[in-house]
């Protein structure tokens, strides 16, 4: 299996888990809240922020962004969706503010014209959403682009995944296993899917968590996640549809902590006899005739 290379890192089997802290829209429309999270992202150690781009009135209907939704926006779906969508300049800021603290930053693109933006920032590769899997033009357009591509496979059938692998060709590509509901419910998680994964596509697969707690993306790097992604936010009571499924800066540092930790114990797979054991050879082993 082949690592991808996503800037100066390496995903794949061999390599330790790229660890991505999903900003998403937790940054309630504020670029300060966003450089707050890129901060604890930063001092978790993870490898990666990422965000979500989309042209409203291309992803959205007319009748969908007309809907009343009170928000801080305004009183109608349409104020909310414009309301968290960043443009050129606070992405210029966001770029600056990653490229200072030295981590990576990509985004899902959610349409054509929000790749071909993303692409003035050279990131270095694009997340496809689960809710993208199944558009096989905007599986192109990013493959015009000759970027590593990470894709979400959520609220997807196997013979769909199988579809999306085959347009956009299993080099540069990373699945990640994923449950699309906002808390995930424990039971409906199914991480043995990850290495069912792997051994279907031979290419490298991680994990996208949107449950509540940390315990169980450990155990899916366990299960062979070479990347792990979690949601992010300063603190789980704040106004947002993704804050609930979010991890606090607290969160994402103990889960950062375990997970290199759990790294170091898995260790190469060679049995063998440590040096610091020898003296316990001595002073316990026993030998029958």
């Amino acid at each position: 299996m082949q690592p991808v290379k996503i800037g100066n890192r390496l995903v794949g089997p061999d390599s330790p888990t790229f660890i991505i802290a999903e900003i998403g829209i937790n940054h309630n429309g504020d670029v300060e809240i966003a450089k707050k999270l890129i901060s604890a992202a930063v001092g978790a150690g993870c490898d990666a922020v990422k965000f979500q781009k989309r042209t409203v009135e291309v992803v959205y209907s007319p009748e969908e962004l007309a809907k009343p939704r009170e928000n801080p926006f305004g009183p109608t779906n349409g104020d909310l969706k414009r309301g968290l969508e960043f443009g050129q300049g606070e992405f210029a800021e966001i770029d600056r503010f990653c490229r200072s603290l030295g981590i990576l930053w990509f985004a899902s693109c959610w349409d054509e014209g929000s790749v071909d933006f993303l692409a003035r920032f050279d990131p270095p590769c694009y997340k496809i959403a689960s809710a993208s899997l199944t558009d096989d033009a905007l599986l192109r357009h990013h493959r015009r682009l000759n970027k590593p591509i990470i894709l979400s496979t959520g609220m997807s059938t196997l013979e769909q995944v199988d579809h999306a692998v085959g347009v956009l060709g299993k080099e540069d590509l990373i699945l990640m296993h994923t449950t699309s509901t906002y808390p995930s419910k424990i039971e409906e998680l199914n991480l043995r899917v990850i290495p069912a994964l792997k051994a279907r596509y031979g290419i490298p697969v991680g994990y996208s968590g949107h449950e509540v707690g940390i315990y169980t993306t450990l155990v899916a790097m366990v299960l062979g996640a070479c990347a792990v992604e979690r949601h992010i936010t300063l603190d789980r009571a704040m106004w947002g549809s993704d804050q609930a499924a979010s991890v606090e800066p607290h969160g994402i540092a103990r889960l950062v902590k375990d997970i290199r930790a759990a790294e170091l114990a898995l260790g190469d797979g060679l049995k063998k006899v440590y040096d610091s054991e020898k003296p316990i050879i001595q002073k316990l082993r026993r030998v029958g005739a």
